[in-house]
């Protein structure tokens, strides 16, 4: 690793947080240097482990200073090494982990302010807790942490009704490149004095600033909730499944997510105590969840009756309806685990892409011939959130000693998955962000006009660019 090669920097960081709060040996600042999927790692000066906002401002405004990147972190669950510093980089890791608090929580309003290192879980529970909602799922929740969530906009099994991150935030607090604090921390759904400026951080993946807290919305809490394992021939009669308990069931469909039988088959494989909800396994399935704040509402009534109209219609072929909590936990775990499955099955080549849903039969329809055509033996595994869209679509091969040489087939692979999501109306990120893994290859498929203005903000923000080089842009 880098030495430190300012020492007056690393006294005045120390003089900020405290000793104990700066790592910049090889040992300690070694699980911050590596993405969690283990495909990038780089270099620092040191790990800094603020506190407070106050700390934060202080932080980056001597770095600036002095010439230093930050590179903001929170729980270092990302999937495309947006959070994790390049090679040889002169750079500090910014860890905001320890701004882990619940300022205030507004029932009336339907608000929660959190600190940006609050765990997606705890801001859960902190909802759940006044007998609220914070919608934003994700299989991650346990350890990935809301600075990041904003930082990447990401999706989750729930936006078909709720949104993404820039649906759920009403107001931010972001430390500028230059060490100020911006407080937009406004709880208001109506606001028209001015470009509404919590956008351009959302999504930025901290190469504009640092987001240090959020008000984020609040929604009743699901009083009742059904789900249900349902097998389908193919994508289309799942699209078809979705827009028919839509028709019928409204809102309250509030999850729709697509699972392929590779990526079940690699859950079942890897994962401890998992079990096939059906029998025999078929190509595809979906998992379905209907919610309502209302309470005897007959929702497991709704979503059998639906359930059989749809079977009448030849939509579906078979279906579980959980019975209890525990069975539909069950269910969520095999989807849950997927990305789990595939860590432990070894890389593969991850596509995070969204088509509108009136395409997604089309793409993978044409995808599979493609891929197929010119490598017959690659494995396809595909799941995601078919209610809007976005699909994880990621290919290795079968036995996972053959991938490394399938991993320098990047490029080209890339080449026929992103130019068919183009060419059908769609984006090569739906959720993820792009990181350093797509930075490059954004390019290709972005407006000229629309990169030169993602350029103008950058560098009005950033002039230095000092917030988390070689990311994004």
């Amino acid at each position: 690793m880098s030495e430190l090669h300012d020492p007056a920097l690393l006294a005045r960081l120390i003089a900020v947080v405290g000793a104990e709060r700066v790592a910049c040996s090889a040992q300690d600042m070694a699980p911050f240097l590596t993405d969690w999927r283990g495909r990038y790692s780089g270099d620092a000066l040191a790990v800094v482990h603020p506190g407070t906002t106050e700390e934060v401002a202080s932080v980056v405004g001597l770095c600036a200073g002095h010439g230093v990147a930050v590179v903001p972190q929170g729980g270092n669950t990302g999937l495309c090494g947006g959070a994790t510093p390049l090679p040889g980089a002169r750079s500090v890791v910014l860890n905001l982990s320890r701004l882990n608090r619940i300022r205030a929580v507004d029932t009336a309003n339907n608000t929660l302010v959190a600190e940006a290192g609050c765990t997606l879980a705890s801001i859960q529970a902190a909802a759940r807790d006044v007998g609220r909602l914070f919608p934003l799922s994700l299989a991650s929740e346990g350890s990935c942490e809301i600075g990041g969530n904003l930082s990447t906009n990401a999706g989750g099994v729930q936006v078909l009704r709720y949104g993404n991150m820039r649906d759920l935030t009403l107001g931010l607090e972001v430390v500028l490149p230059d060490g100020r604090i911006w407080d937009g921390l406004r709880g208001l759904r109506k606001d028209n004095t001015g470009y509404d400026l919590k956008h351009l951080f959302i999504g930025a993946e901290g190469t504009l600033g640092v987001i240090t807290a959020a008000v984020l919305k609040l929604y009743p809490a699901p009083r009742a909730r059904v789900t249900a394992w349902v097998k389908v021939a193919d994508p289309e009669a799942a699209v078809r499944l979705l827009g028919h308990l839509q028709d019928r069931c409204g809102d309250r469909v509030t999850a729709f997510e697509i699972v392929g039988a590779e990526a079940l088959g690699l859950v079942l494989e890897h994962i401890p105590d998992m079990r096939a909800p059906l029998y025999p396994i078929g190509p595809w399935s979906v998992l379905v969840e209907l919610t309502d704040a209302a309470v005897g509402n007959g929702l497991d009534a709704l979503l059998e009756r639906e359930l059989g109209a749809a079977f009448d219609r030849g939509l579906a072929e078979d279906a579980v309806v959980a019975a209890s909590l525990a069975q539909a936990g069950a269910l969520w775990a095999l989807r849950e685990n997927i990305s789990e499955a595939q860590r432990i099955e070894g890389f593969s080549i991850k596509h995070d892409i969204a088509v509108p849903v009136s395409r997604i039969a089309e793409f993978l329809r044409r995808a599979e011939a493609a891929l197929y055509a010119r490598w017959p033996d690659v494995r396809i595994v595909v799941f995601g959130h078919i209610g809007d869209g976005n699909l994880h679509y990621n290919l290795s091969k079968p036995d996972s000693l053959d991938n490394a040489r399938f991993l320098g087939l990047t490029p080209e692979i890339n080449r026929v998955v992103h130019d068919l999501v183009d060419e059908l109306g769609g984006t090569i990120s739906a959720e993820h962000g792009l990181g350093q893994l797509k930075r490059e290859e954004v390019t290709r498929y972005k407006n000229p006009v629309e990169l030169d203005l993602m350029r103008l903000v950058k560098s009005g923000l950033d002039p230095q660019n000092i917030m988390n080089p070689g990311k994004v842009i």
